[in-house]
């Protein structure tokens, strides 16, 4: 027995499931999970000293890759003066600084302790300042895990084949309404059902929690968007993309439209998927990369909106460890290093670009039904013939082919998501050198297919 199944063992005895989050669980992919020991750049190495090429990064914030030397160093010194204070700080007030002089369209932000709070208190600043009850989320977009939005919701939730969640009241979520991701007249019609009643709309500009979905452009059938601007990716108000005509429809119907940003937020640019594509929202949300790896949330938009927030609003929100200055100090170090190396990201997005459409490129290839879907250094494999471009077209992926796939990938040192429908992540730290071993192993992978088929 491995070092990593015999603390898997242990684990099975006094944490469910063996896991403290359900997408580190293997069982979708016929496997036990291997227990990480240590982490350096692309790398990762378990606890019988096996070393893996890392597409994960921590479900995302390792952009520099892991154990970052400006990171660290950031860390350790924030730790010599103490590990939490329960009172106002230095770095919270510089974060915030550096989040709102850097995005637009956020004015004000609070800083949380994860995704899931961030979007759920973003939601409830939403309803107290529009004085609604009902949201808007798509099939598929997963925003953690409050009560009122594990309703179709993807990530590990699909995985597991669990559309919904135990324990949630119905009444919870009878004011939440879905819609057809990329169809906008899915959510037409819900604001035509209820005008007056719906006080946000919710989306992950980027569908990451269902493999990665891009958002359709505005361009017309058969003519593909060339690239991250404005008028190519978000369309014209006559045929807008999915994106703008989300904000035009929050703006027609007086809702708040909400970015969930926890996974696109500083990764697709420095002010992430709303300069991206050129679309602003209400309110967005932040995680991951903002923590640098440590745990930490945030949301933040328009000053009348937060403006409601308590102490100075109606709209109550509270966290011990809001703002904990270690996290803080962790994300001002890589936030820092992003804003003031901006080539990282051109350099990040192009090996993107390469990296993911040679992989298309092999599968299409090979003959095989895959997809490869994309978005700068966001990508996801599907094993499906059906393009994915929304939750239904995704669950039509074949999940035992996916688990037949990872397994030989880990087998040659490759580490990825343990589930079809999550995203792979590149970071600063992946070399293209690397990246092409791998795109050879995919190959290989392929041509072994065909000649056992």
């Amino acid at each position: 027995m491995t070092k990593s199944e015999e603390l898997f063992e242990r684990a099975c005895q006094v944490i469910p499931g063996g896991v403290n989050s359900p997408v580190r669980a293997f069982g979708s992919v016929g496997q036990t999970p291997r227990m990480i020991a240590s982490a350096h750049g692309a790398y990762m190495t378990d606890e019988d000293g096996n070393r893996y090429l890392d597409f994960v990064g921590s479900w995302g914030p390792m952009i520099l890759g892991h154990d970052d030397p400006e990171v660290r160093e950031a860390v350790i010194r924030a730790c010599a003066d103490g590990l939490s204070f329960g009172a106002a700080t230095r770095r919270e007030v510089e974060m915030a600084e550096l989040i709102c002089g850097s995005i637009p369209n956020v004015d004000m932000v609070r800083m949380v302790n994860s995704g899931t709070e961030a979007v759920m208190s973003a939601i409830r600043a939403a309803r107290g300042y529009t004085g609604r009850d009902k949201i808007v989320k798509f099939m598929g977009c997963y925003h953690g895990h409050s009560d009122a939005l594990l309703v179709q919701a993807g990530s590990g939730v699909m995985t597991a084949g669990i559309p919904d969640s135990a324990g949630v009241p119905q009444g919870c979520t009878k004011d939440t309404l879905s819609a057809i991701y990329n169809d906008l007249a899915s959510v037409e019609r819900l604001f035509e059902e209820f005008p007056d009643e719906i006080a946000a709309v919710i989306v992950e500009p980027v569908g990451a929690n269902m493999g990665v979905v891009p958002p359709a452009s505005g361009a017309k059938e058969g003519q593909a968007a060339e690239g991250p601007n404005e008028k190519d990716v978000a369309g014209s108000n006559q045929n807008p993309g999915f994106l703008e005509g989300l904000r035009n429809l929050c703006t027609k119907y007086g809702a708040v439209l909400i970015f969930d940003e926890v996974i696109t937020g500083f990764r697709l640019g420095f002010t992430g998927a709303q300069g991206y594509f050129g679309v602003n929202a209400d309110l967005v949300t932040y995680g991951k990369i903002i923590g640098a790896g440590m745990p930490v949330g945030a949301y933040g938009g328009k000053r009348e909106i937060m403006e409601r927030v308590a102490p100075v609003g109606p709209v109550y929100q509270a966290g011990t460890l809001s703002g904990n200055p270690v996290a803080m100090a962790a994300g001002l170090a890589q936030l820092t290093i992003l804003k003031e190396q901006p080539e990282i990201y051109d350099e990040l997005n192009k090996k993107g670009q390469w990296f993911f459409g040679s992989l298309k490129q092999i599968a299409d290839e090979s003959g095989a039904p895959v997809q490869v879907n994309t978005c700068g250094s966001l990508g996801c494999m599907f094993f499906t013939s059906e393009p994915v471009v929304d939750y239904a077209s995704a669950k039509t992926s074949d999940t035992a082919k996916y688990a037949e796939y990872f397994r030989y990938m880990l087998s040659n040192h490759v580490y990825l998501a343990p589930s079809q429908f999550e995203a792979m992540f590149l970071s600063a730290a992946h070399t293209r050198e690397e990246l092409a071993d791998v795109l050879e192993l995919v190959r290989r992978y392929f041509a072994i297919q065909e000649k056992n088929h």
